[in-house]
C-alpha cells in the first residue's frame, strides 16, 4: 500500500467547486445553438432538453454519493467499480481516462485557451503551441504543490468564472428583446422526429455537464466524507442546472429562438449584439477563466484515481508515493500532466477523444449499477450499517434513481453505436486495447500489492 496517506483537506464548499468548475467548461458557449436546431427551433423544447439533462447528472450524481460515503477513499469511480464488477473493468476505465478520457479533455482545454488568448495578444503557431503547454505546466505545479492551494485557486477561479457567466446571463437578459418574437415557446404538436431530435441534442447537454464524477476521486482527501461528499456533489449538481437554465435564456434573450439555433458561438454572438466591439474580449476573457478553472478541476481530481490504481499494483508503484513535503499524489499528478502536454504537442487527437469520450458512459452506467450490487451484497440491516459498513447517507428512491441513471447512460452509449457505428466501433476498440494490457500486467506486474488485491477481492480462490 501507499507509504503515506493523502491528508485530508478538502471541505464542503470546495467540493461544491471542484464539480462545478471542473463542468463548466466550453460547452455551454457553444452547444445551446445545437440545442435548439435539434428541438426543431422551439424555446421551450430546448429548455426541457437542458434540464432533463440535468435532472439525470443529478441523479447520477446522488447515486455516487452513496458510493463516496460508503467507500470514501482516493480513487472514486475506479474503486467502485473494483469493488462491484472487479480489476479489469475498473482497470479498463482508468486505462480509457489516462490515456484519453481526462488527459484529452486537459489538453483540449489547453489548446481551446491558447486560442482565445489570440483575442488579447497576437500568436504565431508555435507560440499556440507554447502557450497551452504551458498552461498545463502551471496547473500541474499549483496541484504538486499541494491540495490546499490548488483547492483555493480552484474556489476564485470558479467563483470569478460563474459570477462572470451570472452577469453576462443577467445582462443579456435585460438588455436582449429576444422573447419579444412570434416564435412559438412549445410546439403545437409533438412528433417522434421531434422527439427523437431532442434526443440529439441531449448527447450536446450530457456533454456539458460531464465532469460532476471527477468529485469522486478526491473522497479521500475530504473531511468528514460520510457527510460532506453526498451533500457537495448533489448541491453542485444541483446548482448547474440553474446556471445552465438561466445562461440559456440569456442567450435567447439577446439573438432570439433563430438567431440562437444559427449560431455555434452563441455566447459570443449574443454578447456582440448586447456589448458591441467589446464582445469578443468579454467572452475570451471568461472562457479563459472558465478553460483554466475546468483544466485546474480536472488535474485536482483524476490522478487520485491513478493514485488509486498504483496502489493496487496497476500502475508503478512510484504513482502511489505520497510527496514527503507537499502531501500529494506528484508523480501522478506530474506523469497525468505531461501526456495531456504530448496530446496537445500533437494536436490532432480531438478526433481520437470523440471516438473514445462516448465509452466513457459504459463505465458511468455502471458506476451507478454499483449500489444496485452492492446493495445485493450486503442488505441494509438498519438505518446506518451495512454488515458493518458505515452508509450513513442512501440516495434516495432507490433503486430508481440509480436505475433511471443507468438506462440513460446505456440509451446514450447504444444511440451512439446505432447513429454512429464507424466512430463507436474505434472508440470500444481502443478501449479493448487495455485488456492484454492488464493481463500482462497481471503476469509481470505489481507484485505484492497486486497480489492484495487479488486476496481482498477473493480472487484466485
Amino acid at each position: 500500500m501507499p507509504e503515506r496517506s493523502l491528508a485530508r483537506v478538502l471541505r464542503f464548499k470546495d467540493l461544491v467547486l471542484i464539480v462545478i468548475g471542473t463542468v463548466i467548461g466550453s460547452g455551454i458557449f457553444l452547444v445551446p445553438g445545437n440545442v435548439i436546431r435539434a428541438s426543431g427551433g422551439f424555446v421551450g423544447a430546448a429548455l426541457l432538453v437542458w434540464l432533463v439533462g440535468g435532472v439525470l447528472s443529478l441523479l447520477g450524481a446522488m447515486t455516487y454519493g452513496e458510493l463516496g460515503a460508503m467507500n470514501p477513499g482516493a480513487g472514486g469511480l475506479y474503486t467502485y467499480l473494483r469493488d462491484a464488477f472487479g480489476p479489469l473493468v475498473a482497470f479498463l476505465y482508468g486505462w480509457t481516462a489516462f490515456f484519453v478520457i481526462a488527459s484529452g479533455s486537459v489538453a483540449t482545454l489547453a489548446l481551446a485557451g491558447s486560442s482565445y488568448v489570440s483575442q488579447f495578444v497576437s500568436l504565431p503557431p508555435w507560440g499556440a503551441k507554447a502557450f497551452a503547454l504551458l498552461l498545463v505546466a502551471l496547473v500541474a505545479v499549483i496541484n504538486v504543490r499541494g491540495t490546499r492551494g490548488s483547492a483555493d485557486v480552484q474556489n476564485w477561479s470558479t467563483g470569478i468564472k460563474v459570477l462572470a457567466l451570472l452577469v453576462i446571463s443577467a445582462g443579456l437578459l435585460a438588455s436582449g428583446h429576444g422573447f419579444s418574437g412570434s416564435a412559438p415557446f412549445w410546439p403545437a404538436q409533438w412528433s417522434g422526429a421531434l422527439v427523437s431530435g431532442m434526443g440529439v441534442g441531449m448527447i450536446g447537454v450530457l456533454w456539458a455537464y460531464e465532469g460532476w464524477q471527477y468529485a469522486t476521486f478526491s473522497a479521500g482527501e475530504t473531511v468528514d466524507p460520510q457527510r460532506v461528499f453526498p451533500r457537495a456533489i448533489g448541491l453542485g449538481t444541483a446548482a448547474l442546472i440553474g446556471i445552465y437554465l438561466f445562461a440559456n435564456v440569456g442567450y435567447v434573450a439577446a439573438l432570439g429562438p433563430a438567431g440562437v439555433a444559427a449560431s455555434n458561438r452563441v455566447a459570443a454572438e449574443a454578447v456582440g449584439q448586447v456589448a458591441g466591439p467589446l464582445a469578443a474580449r468579454l467572452v475570451a476573457a471568461a472562457i479563459l477563466v472558465s478553460v483554466f478553472s475546468a483544466m485546474n478541476g480536472l488535474t485536482i481530481t483524476a490522478p487520485r484515481m491513478y493514485y488509486a490504481m498504483a496502489g493496487d499494483g496497476l500502475l508503478f508503484k512510484s504513482l502511489a508515493r505520497v510527496h514527503p513535503r507537499f502531501g500529494t499524489p506528484a508523480a501522478a499528478v506530474v506523469v497525468g500532466s505531461a501526456w495531456a502536454m504530448l496530446l496537445a504537442l500533437w494536436g490532432t487527437f480531438e478526433s481520437l477523444l470523440t471516438y473514445v469520450v462516448f465509452v466513457g458512459w459504459i463505465f458511468y452506467g455502471l458506476g451507478a449499477a454499483c449500489v444496485l450490487v452492492q446493495r445485493r451484497r450486503q442488505p441494509l440491516k438498519d438505518s446506518l450499517t451495512v454488515a458493518g459498513t458505515v452508509r450513513p447517507y442512501r440516495v434516495p428512491a432507490y433503486p430508481w434513481t440509480p436505475l433511471i441513471f443507468v438506462v440513460a447512460a446505456f440509451g446514450l452509449v447504444v444511440n451512439t453505436i446505432v447513429t454512429q457505428l464507424g466512430r463507436s466501433a474505434l472508440g470500444i476498440g481502443g478501449v479493448l486495447l487495455g485488456v492484454p494490457v492488464y493481463l500482462a500486467w497481471r503476469k509481470w506486474g505489481g507484485g505484492a500489492r497486486r497480489r492484495e488485491l487479488d486476496s481482498r477481492l477473493g480472487i484466485g480462490r
